[in-house]
């Protein structure tokens, strides 16, 4: 473990918060020639703002980021996400709720995780209670950067403490997949250049829903994902951009923007926003702008922004807060 005197250079250039005295820097490594085999133990014994260096390889646990270790950097060795896997196959059957059965939740403000794949590969069986978290974003002002985020259904959630909570998530340069409700939550996320991959469940007509936010209604910033991609091995109009969550009854009003993004043909052209249960599509603030690809189109079912509109709807707008944080740069 080797000890730090000055702020880290990632928390400087991700727009985190100065670091704790006496931070450190460890690295992990599951043949044991790092400081732990693992990124729990990395995560029990570190103060807050260190930086843990995570490397090469398979770490088959279960990850938990306290709140009180605001700051953590974790990233991976090598740079490619690819070469390091942290997995978990747990599902809210097991666990007892969709939240705990998480590969990663990460609770505390401040954290940036760059450079790794998050992955839960629970095996679908068509039961029911089979949501299985990848990643639980519960805190403020987070940095993904370069991430890959693996699951099916309900593969990336942002929660906090209430149903009002305004957590906020930055994901760069990122890959996230899964097919049901894949991303979800209440909390505030951008996703800036990243691949929004939708797998295919076999079927002819229904292969899924990618977004079902669960926004405060007084709060103007849900999800946006800003110059991206939707993609995927599913057919042509077979995949929802999102359906509106409420969650225990709660009177949210889901809140998504695509703006400037590539949309394939797995998109439903005609009417590519639906229902949840009783809440209705049209009831949620869905919104598009200036997409393009083949699952791009303009018609009534496709709520669109006009240009003065889509300046207020921007990364840096959505992640500012009262506070002013700016990862965006």
């Amino acid at each position: 473990m080797r000890v730090l005197a000055a702020v880290p250079v990632a928390a400087l250039v991700l727009g985190l918060s100065t670091a704790t005295a006496h931070a450190a820097a460890v690295t992990v490594a599951a043949d044991g020639s790092g400081d732990y085999r693992t990124l729990q133990a990395a995560v029990n014994a570190v103060p807050a703002g260190s930086t843990i260096t995570v490397a090469r390889g398979t770490y088959r646990e279960t990850v938990t980021v306290p709140a009180a270790k605001s700051g953590l950097v974790v990233r991976g060795a090598t740079g490619n996400p690819a070469d390091v896997v942290v997995v978990m196959n747990k599902a809210a059957k097991d666990t007892g709720s969709t939240l705990t059965s998480a590969t990663l939740t990460v609770n505390a403000p401040n954290t940036a995780v760059r450079a790794l794949t998050v992955k839960n590969d629970f095996a679908e069986t068509g039961a029911s209670s089979e949501q299985a978290v990848a990643l639980a974003a519960n805190g403020d002002r987070q940095v993904y950067d370069n991430v890959r985020v693996l699951g099916n259904q309900d593969t990336l959630l942002s929660w906090g403490p209430s149903y009002t909570s305004r957590h906020r998530q930055y994901f760069r340069d990122s890959y996230v997949e899964g097919d049901v409700d894949f991303i979800f939550g209440l909390g505030t996320m951008v996703f800036d250049n990243c691949t929004i991959h939708s797998l295919s469940r076999g079927s002819s007509s229904n292969n899924g829903y990618v977004t079902a936010a669960a926004t405060d209604r007084d709060n103007p910033y849900g999800f946006l994902f800003h110059r991206s991609r939707f993609t995927s091995n599913a057919p042509s109009g077979t995949v929802y951009l999102g359906r509106p969550w409420s969650p225990n009854g709660t009177a949210n009003q889901a809140q998504v923007v695509i703006r400037e993004s590539s949309l394939g043909a797995h998109v439903r052209t005609a009417q590519p926003w639906t229902d949840m249960g009783s809440t209705t599509w049209r009831s949620a603030r869905f919104s598009e702008y200036a997409n393009t690809g083949s699952g791009a189109g303009v018609n009534a079912n496709r709520p669109q922004l006009s240009s003065s509109q889509a300046a207020t709807y921007t990364p840096q707008r959505y992640l500012a807060g009262s506070d002013g944080w700016n990862p965006v740069g």
